[in-house]
């Protein structure tokens, strides 16, 4: 392994935002979207991925994407992504400035028929063109392969192709590729069997991974992950989310949970626990409702035991 693979450090890019609110029954502002964004940033995060360029008719809560962009300024400091489907979105991207885009390409056919329209090689060729005129721009481009655990419709995908995809990704130029388990399907055992497999093909450094926490797994193939090297993860703030086209995919795992994880492992983030939770609770009351990781009981019992005065267990 690599000193950099070994490192202490693991990035996180919070995607409640977009991954996170897309389904919500809740419609969200644009200031609640920008307030929710401020107390991310509050606590520490640097990257966002806060919409996506899709049609507003199929995707409601980002119809605001383009107004979004519009009021974030991109800094030295935080990165902001969009998502986009096919050229028509980069287009929309590119007109509004979004310094980096992600495209998501299934793993199977029939989820990138339901997802964006088209067979997986139509959306090869897409995603081939999108990235071209990416990176003629100075886009940075992450590519998603989705359902790479398995697929809501097709069920077990094949290691081989999700190598195989990442592989022709990455050499048609995009600069990071994101492995999602966007229904959680995965298991420790058989992730960490993909996991290893894409490390040693490609390295660790442009590697992503995003997961769901439907089964309770969420933390335990993030910890396989960490395990075979990769330190780049997104997550959701609260724990919100999932895909409106793959049945099944419930919520991502929350960013307080995997943060609470990894420094308890002796990981550096760079966000801030409290703050962390002061964000969960601001999206709580915009959306009215309780939200939040598997963490935060403990944690306010935790917090309130200090408050009276009593020692609380070790953390």
């Amino acid at each position: 392994m690599s000193a950099a693979m070994d490192s202490r450090y693991v990035h996180i890019c919070d995607v409640g935002l977009r991954d996170g609110l897309q389904n919500q029954p809740e419609r969200v502002s644009t200031g609640d979207k920008l307030a929710i964004l401020e107390a991310l940033k509050r606590a520490g995060l640097r990257e966002f991925e806060i919409g996506s360029f899709v049609r507003p008719d199929r995707v409601p809560q980002m119809s605001d994407t383009d107004q979004l962009f519009g009021e974030v300024s991109a800094d030295g400091d935080h990165q902001y992504m969009g998502l986009v489907p096919n050229m028509a979105g980069y287009r929309r991207a590119a007109a509004v400035g979004a310094g980096k885009i992600a495209l998501v390409l299934a793993a199977t056919d029939t989820l990138n028929e339901r997802n964006i329209g088209m067979d997986t090689a139509r959306a090869l060729e897409v995603a081939r063109e999108v990235i071209a005129a990416a990176k003629a721009d100075g886009v940075i481009v992450r590519a998603y392969v989705a359902a790479a655990c398995g697929c809501p419709y097709e069920g077990d995908v094949a290691a081989g192709r999700v190598r195989d995809l990442t592989g022709r990704l990455l050499a048609d130029g995009a600069d990071e590729v994101c492995i999602a388990d966007t229904i959680g399907a995965g298991n420790p055992a058989d992730a960490g069997e993909l996991f290893r497999s894409l490390v040693e093909a490609y390295g660790g450094g442009q590697l992503v991974v995003h997961l769901h926490d439907t089964r309770a797994l969420g933390l335990a193939l993030a910890w396989t992950a960490v395990q075979t090297g990769l330190r780049r993860f997104d997550s959701s703030i609260a724990g919100l989310g999932g895909c409106p086209f793959a049945p099944g995919a419930s919520g991502n795992l929350a960013t307080e949970d995997l943060v609470l994880m990894l420094h308890q492992c002796g990981y550096e983030t760079g966000v801030n626990q409290d703050a962390l939770v002061e964000a969960v609770d601001l999206v709580g009351r915009i959306l009215g409702r309780s939200v939040g990781g598997r963490m935060l009981p403990w944690w306010r019992s935790r917090k309130a035991l200090q408050k009276n005065g009593g020692t609380p267990c070790p953390a």
